[in-house]
């Protein structure tokens, strides 16, 4: 769905010559909840005390529950797979290790798509980086310096002394 940013099913040959399915994207119910059914209580309700968390489960509840149902139950995850490789068979499907990403979502419940960088006197924050590989890229690290350096240059980020 071009109006979610999650690649959603698609197929990657590794480098051992075998092939991944996915990843699917679903809520995490914990920060660092790498194990399938992790929960940690304080993430939900810091996850809940946002109100854009609430618009955007309200605005994408169908596409959530299909999500997480394909992700416990093989059947459903294989049927959406079978759309690009009609040969798949359930048992082609195995387990492989979840990764985690993070999803910047602004107060109206919008998904933030793309870069999202909030600049104050001194800083530079990069909010959202839409890509767990992007963190690490030379080119978004390039980008990052030319718009601290652009910083430095207004002297919004020099260090302020009275």
């Amino acid at each position: 769905d071009p109006d979610l940013p999650f690649l959603g099913v698609h197929l990657t040959r590794m480098i051992d010559g075998s092939v991944t399915v996915g990843p699917n994207a679903v809520l995490g119910f914990a920060r660092e909840g790498y194990p399938k059914f992790s929960f940690n209580l304080q993430d939900v309700a810091e996850y809940a005390a946002f109100p854009g968390f609430w618009k955007t489960m309200f605005r994408n509840c169908q596409h959530g529950l299909t999500e997480m149902k394909n992700s416990i139950w093989k059947a459903g995850y294989l049927e959406a797979c079978r759309k690009y490789c009609p040969s798949l068979a359930i048992g082609d499907l195995l387990p492989y290790e979840a990764g985690i990403r993070a999803q910047a979502v602004m107060k109206d419940g919008t998904l933030v798509h793309d870069f999202l960088f909030m600049e104050t006197a001194r800083m530079l924050h990069v909010c959202n980086a839409p890509s767990p590989a992007a963190t690490s890229a030379i080119p978004i690290g390039e980008m990052i310096a030319r718009k601290v350096a652009g910083c430095e240059s207004s002297n919004r980020l020099r260090n302020q002394t009275a």
